[in-house]
């Protein structure tokens, strides 16, 4: 069985990049946590809902590998895959490749549920458990 996965497109912008034009390391963090994000949106799965009842994600872990530089008005893609899922949290693997499909930076990030007004780990909702299954 092969684990879910999403492509999420992005345009680099200035606003994105260094004096020189090219992509400020941290802002792949960013690119990787909007395509998780639009990722969960494209399985129905609206974010702001479970933050009404306390409930979101946080990152736990992050280990990151950068290979090359993203430039001014590249298009680059983030390609991102569930390696694990349990109970509590997930494990994404996650890449950056440009329009030539050259790998530019790799992570894998360990994201767990929480239960914000007890600050403490809690059950991923069955619905995203579920919407996650699903796309496997």
């Amino acid at each position: 069985m092969t684990p879910p996965s999403y492509k999420f497109p992005i345009r680099v912008y200035y606003e994105d990049t260094d004096a020189g034009g090219i992509v400020y390391y941290a802002n792949y963090l960013k690119f990787f946590e909007r395509a998780r994000t639009e990722w969960l949106r494209e399985l129905g799965i609206d974010q702001s809902k479970f933050l009404e009842q306390s409930v979101g994600f946080v990152v736990r872990r992050v280990e990151m590998e950068n290979f090359a530089s993203a430039r001014l008005d590249d298009l680059i893609t983030v390609n991102s895959q569930v390696i694990q899922l349990k109970k509590a949290s997930i494990i994404f693997h996650q890449s950056i490749t440009d329009q030539n499909f050259k790998e530019l930076c790799r992570v894998e990030v360990k994201v767990a549920c929480v239960n914000f007004e007890k600050n403490k780990p809690c059950a991923i909702p069955e619905f995203i458990l579920g919407a996650l299954k699903s796309v496997s």
